[in-house]
């Protein structure tokens, strides 16, 4: 790895970008938000050095489908971003369409924080609860 990344402190972000690119993941669509801002500032300095590249759709659904596409075209897994709130619900056609015909994605969103979690905080879903019947494996970063 460059010099630039390994002198980077170890933060969530950092170690998402990380594990895909050290999982050969090259390509990931997605449409940023004020959620997942960190993971994309993170992404920047990755992408930067040339380990990844960023696909930014014009809508969140475009990330699932395009990377749906990529997956069936490539034999690799689709990974995507979007933010909490409206832009993880609307990333949910696409989720369904690939789990339907067993198409590997990634999908990950970004979410309010801990404190706001059950609130109805300004865009806080329970995008756990929304795709747990439409996904192999679903998961909740606390810590």
């Amino acid at each position: 790895f460059s010099i630039n990344l390994t002198k980077r402190e170890t933060t969530g972000a950092f170690a998402l970008i990380d594990s895909l690119v050290r999982h050969e993941v090259k390509h990931i669509f997605g449409y940023p938000g004020g959620a997942i801002l960190p993971i994309y500032d993170e992404l920047y300095a990755w992408e930067k050095e040339g380990f990844i590249e960023h696909l930014l759709v014009r809508h969140e659904q475009g990330a699932t489908h395009a990377s749906d596409a990529y997956a069936r075209a490539t034999g690799k897994v689709g990974v995507c971003f979007g933010t909490s709130g409206p832009g993880a619900t609307n990333l949910v056609t696409g989720i369904a369409t690939a789990h339907i015909d067993s198409v590997p994605l990634v999908v990950i969103t970004g979410q309010v924080g801990r404190s706001f979690i059950g609130t109805d905080a300004f865009q806080e879903v329970d995008i756990f609860g929304v795709t747990l019947p439409i996904v192999k494996h679903s998961y909740v970063v606390r810590d």
